[in-house]
């Protein structure tokens, strides 16, 4: 469980932080949208040393799968941009492949 909410925590701090970012350099958002979306996009790199898996290239392989499925939830929540099932399956897919590699290894 404690991995789970690692794994959203940091997902919330990359999307929000390139987001923000986004907001900033495409859309005239102000400056400061931008420094926030940078300390956001720092914090995200710190929630995930917090992980306990063994090994740095594990976590962010299974970070990248929910990083996808967060991605697509933001995009559908924030932005009101419906995933088709394309996207559904594309994303449990991904799933299925952070389960495979996070999997105990005797």
């Amino acid at each position: 469980m404690t991995a789970i909410l690692l794994f959203i925590l940091a997902g919330i701090g990359e999307i929000g932080g390139g987001y923000l970012i986004w907001l900033w350099l495409r859309e005239g958002k102000p400056f400061y949208w931008g420094i926030i979306g940078g300390i956001a996009l720092a914090l995200y790199g710190v929630v995930a040393t917090f992980q306990t898996f063994p090994t740095f290239g594990r976590v962010y392989a299974a970070y990248g799968g929910v990083f996808i499925v967060l991605s697509i939830l933001w995009g559908w929540g924030i932005d009101g941009k419906k995933p088709d099932h394309l996207d559904f399956i594309g994303a449990g897919i991904c799933l299925i492949g952070v389960i495979v590699i996070l999997l105990p290894r005797s």
